[in-house]
């Protein structure tokens, strides 16, 4: 029988972390692409390669394994961005740092590659239509550069798909939170938050984000059944801010934050939000791509997802519950 092993990117950030988690409990043996191994808060049985996917020497060394091996690689690592403007960092490492992951692969013959995508990547449709997993990817039809990237990356693994005979899946996740997230991502510091009141109002308008633990559960399956050449939208259920503020309130006991500002309002802010940043160098999360994501239908469909990778996806609610509780061990809330 062939020795398995994962190679995995991104294995520092929420969703990386998780896959090695689980990779772990199940006795598998990982390999994780880590810029900075002594910040690196990985399990002790993660083999650690000190490398950047914009470093093609340290990927060599990150892909080499014994001949006889099976290789499965998972691509998690990219550069989020809530401006919607081009950014030099977000391009090399999504669409570059992809393109090297690929390259890889192909010349070590790997026996699989799963892509980790955004749905951002797919073009939104009109009237909360349900939106599903699509065949040709455009950054043309998609907003905000991050989005682009993705969409551009996206559409570099199918053509390796077709050119090289990759056997490459890729799955494409809503926003992504839960436990466990050291990187403090948006819905994470948000939850910090609002907890500690410094939130006095939201927005009108919907988000689509799955567990990070689900989703871990989804790209593993994805490994070893996802169909050559094809996507996986992996998401929740559609949530309002104040579902987000409601849930957090009954987990953590808080404050309910009932103010919800109009769109119109919150565009206007934002832009002024944007100014500020750019003058004081300082980021924000209230950017006009932040409130396009919140106004734009988020009406996503995991059908092919739960059929053919059975994947599973727990409430918002326990999400929430399970984050929140994790926040107070880790005494942060």
């Amino acid at each position: 029988m062939k020795k398995k092993i994962y190679l995995l990117t991104g294995a520092t950030g929420n969703l990386g972390s998780n896959i090695c988690r689980a990779l772990i409990t199940r006795g598998e043996t990982v390999r994780a692409l880590v810029r900075n191994p002594e910040a690196a808060r990985l399990h002790e049985e993660v083999e650690i390669s000190s490398g950047d996917v914009l470093d093609v020497p340290s990927l060599e060394r990150f892909f080499l394994v014994e001949e006889d091996a099976d290789v499965y690689v998972i691509h998690c690592a990219s550069v989020v961005a809530l401006d919607s403007e081009y950014s030099q960092i977000v391009h090399d490492v999504n669409i570059t740092g992809t393109q090297n992951i690929i390259d890889l692969c192909v010349k070590h013959k790997v026996k699989k590659l799963v892509y980790i995508s955004s749905t951002g990547a797919i073009p939104e449709l009109p009237d909360n239509q349900t939106i599903v997993e699509v065949g040709h990817f455009d950054p043309d039809t998609v907003l905000g550069y991050y989005s682009k990237s993705k969409a551009a990356a996206t559409q570099l693994v199918l053509d390796a798909v077709d050119r090289y005979d990759l056997d490459a899946s890729t799955v494409f996740p809503t926003g992504i939170f839960g436990p466990y997230d050291y990187g403090f991502g948006l819905i994470t510091s948000n939850i910090i938050n609002i907890v500690q009141g410094k939130v006095p109002c939201g927005v009108a308008g919907t988000f689509n984000c799955a567990d990070v633990r689900d989703l871990a559960e989804g790209v593993i399956s994805c490994c070893s059944k996802g169909r050559k050449g094809e996507g996986y939208i992996m998401g929740n259920q559609t949530v309002t801010m104040q579902d987000l503020f409601n849930a957090v309130a009954e987990a953590s006991g808080c404050n309910r934050v009932k103010l919800i500002l109009p769109v119109g309002l919150a565009k206007f802010l934002a832009v002024m939000a944007e100014t500020v940043s750019k003058l004081t160098g300082k980021s924000s999360i209230l950017t006009r791509f932040t409130i396009y994501n919140l106004v734009r239908n988020n009406n996503f469909s995991s059908e092919k997802a739960v059929k053919e990778l059975n994947y599973q996806f727990r409430p918002f609610s326990e999400t929430i519950r399970d984050e929140v509780l994790w926040l107070h061990e880790e005494g942060l809330i």
